[in-house]
């Protein structure tokens, strides 16, 4: 006889992590909870929780009587997310740290470590996200060695895996798990993803995990946490003054430390003025931050982009996007923004146009274009390239703001080849 299917979950301490190891316990699996310590306290001044995190999840290890691994990943974490996160702000972009942590530490490193060495049949996280795969399927998953090219070969793997917005739209979390690999993903389930956030509060409280239930939700940078930005941010990058330009007639109104500390569509605290002015545009080699005098300015929408090469979840590309070139599909660049109708049209290279119905604020380089079609996430790509804003278009006219290699955010549009 066949003995319980071993699944490794990852715990954080948090309530959600919690409970998805609680349900696998219900199912009858032979479960191992694992803290994931990701940053060094050592490393910088700020206050970090790590050490309450573990404490938190040991504990529920404890209540469920299953077996509790603690891992470093402080190193890789480093080298593949934080350093990536200073490197794009230097470049004058806005990462998203969180998608590059799963891609990189929970799907990559984490991943390995519960089949290679712990021998798990599946991992399990508590993100509210689907597969469209059931429990038994994700046990009959074996390792398939990923052929290397530009593209997956498109007749070599088949049943691939789907990733399946949560049955809670308002904290699905497929929008953080759209670069995940196709390897990670069939061997995953997300125990809640059929749950509302309060029913999971509930399975917490009536399984005595109350200590996880008064804790506040995770906010501010992944494994870090909630920070004031420009302090923690100038820990590690150089102040580099520049002036805040007006967009509307390029006169300087104040000064800043460093263009790598605003993000477009963000409010610029101006000193010595009372009027609020936001973030419409930034050139890394003058150091100058382009704002405009009210958040619905139209130099803060824009309606075209370009993305880097896509990770594709499942297709990689789709079918449709192969043959026609073109696509129509849904968008979002913030997690719980409302999707938005666009069509992608694809480049040789595997970066997509996206052209959106309707122009939207603040879209912003270097956070990443997720796609849906139906239910399904289909990937995401970073934004690496901006079209005109409306307010140039009204205007009538196309400022060239270069910066050495660095292209200019504002692109006139090309031909798809």
């Amino acid at each position: 006889m066949l003995g319980a299917r071993r699944v490794v979950c990852a715990l954080s301490g948090g309530v959600d992590s919690a409970v998805a190891a609680v349900l696998l316990r219900r199912r009858g699996y032979d479960v191992t909870g694992v803290f994931m310590k990701n940053w060094d306290i050592a490393d910088e001044k700020g206050v970090c929780s790590a050490d309450k995190d573990c404490d938190d999840a040991y504990r529920v290890c404890e209540i469920l009587n299953i077996p509790f691994h603690q891992v470093s990943y402080v190193k890789e974490y480093w080298n593949d997310v934080f350093s990536y996160l200073l490197n794009e702000y230097e470049l004058g972009r806005t990462p998203n740290p969180d998608i590059i942590c799963n891609k990189y530490i929970k799907f990559n490193y984490f991943f390995h470590y519960a089949v290679d060495k712990l021998g798990a049949d599946a991992i399990a996280t508590g993100h509210y996200a689907r597969t469209s795969l059931g429990d038994n399927e994700v046990f009959q998953q074996k390792y398939i060695q990923r052929p290397k090219g530009l593209f997956r070969n498109r007749f070599e793997i088949r049943n691939t895996v789907k990733l399946l917005q949560a049955a809670d739209q308002f904290k699905d979390q497929t929008f953080f798990l759209s670069q995940i690999s196709q390897e990670a993903l069939r061997r995953t389930i997300f125990p809640l993803g059929d749950l509302t956030k309060d029913f999971v509060k509930k399975i917490a409280a009536e399984h005595h995990l109350h200590h996880v239930l008064q804790r506040k939700e995770s906010m501010g940078i992944c494994f870090i946490g909630e920070r004031n930005f420009e302090k923690f941010i100038l820990e590690y990058l150089e102040p580099r003054p520049g002036n805040f330009v007006s967009i509307e007639d390029d006169k300087v109104i104040g000064s800043h430390k460093g263009w790598f500390l605003y993000t477009l569509g963000q409010r610029a605290r101006i000193s010595g003025l009372k009027d609020a002015w936001f973030v419409v545009d930034k050139n890394t080699a003058s150091g100058d931050v382009f704002v405009a005098p009210s958040t619905d300015h139209p130099a803060l929408y824009r309606s075209l982009l370009r993305t880097n090469r896509v990770h594709w979840i499942a297709e990689e590309p789709p079918a449709e996007l192969i043959r026609d070139k073109m696509m129509e599909c849904n968008f979002r660049f913030q997690h719980q923004m409302a999707l938005v109708p666009c069509t992608l049209t694809l480049n040789q290279d595997g970066t997509v146009w996206v052209t959106l119905v309707t122009p939207l604020r603040a879209l912003t380089p270097g956070q990443f274009a997720v796609f849906y079609k139906g239910d399904k996430c289909l990937g995401s790509g970073k934004i690496m390239r901006l079209g005109p804003s409306v307010y140039t278009l009204q205007q009538g006219k196309n400022r060239e703001r270069t910066a050495g290699n660095v292209p200019t955010n504002e692109v006139k549009v090309e031909p798809a080849t």
